[in-house]
């Protein structure tokens, strides 16, 4: 079996709830746009960095993930960009709404979240999503 195939089995054993997967669909989103709005909010060039990073990580999983994720984290630069000086206070309070979120999902599921036991969760959920879309569209990844 794929390392990404591995990966995502391991990381929906967490989120069976089809309540726990919706707020995933709202929540892991708006966690990876607020991280990357905190540090393009320290410095635009520390967030390409972290984008470099992550999609070298995505490279290692798929070639197709990583050209979504690319796309995916490019687009969201775009409203940090408009927010300005209030990108930070506004990703912080995204940040802790949407992790309040992500605990009320996994209350429900009756599961601690993925990342307590592997912090590469905090890259695989994005991707996790990603993929589901893939398979619907009947994109190989």
């Amino acid at each position: 079996m794929r390392t990404v195939d591995r990966l995502f089995e391991r990381y929906a054993e967490f989120h069976r709830h089809s309540a726990n997967k919706m707020i995933h669909w709202i929540c892991v989103p708006l966690i990876v746009w607020s991280v990357l709005g905190a540090i393009w909010s320290l410095s635009p060039i520390a967030a390409y960095v972290a984008i470099a990073a992550s999609i070298a990580f995505y490279l290692w999983l798929s070639v197709p993930l990583a050209l979504g994720m690319f796309v995916v984290l490019l687009a969201m630069l775009y409203p940090l960009s408009l927010l300005g000086s209030q990108a930070f206070i506004v990703s912080i309070a995204v940040f802790i709404a949407a992790w309040i979120g992500q605990f009320v999902g996994h209350a429900i599921e009756g599961r601690k979240p993925a990342l307590f036991e592997d912090v590469k969760s905090l890259l695989v959920g994005p991707a996790w999503l990603l993929g589901f879309i893939y398979r619907r569209l009947g994109i190989a990844y």
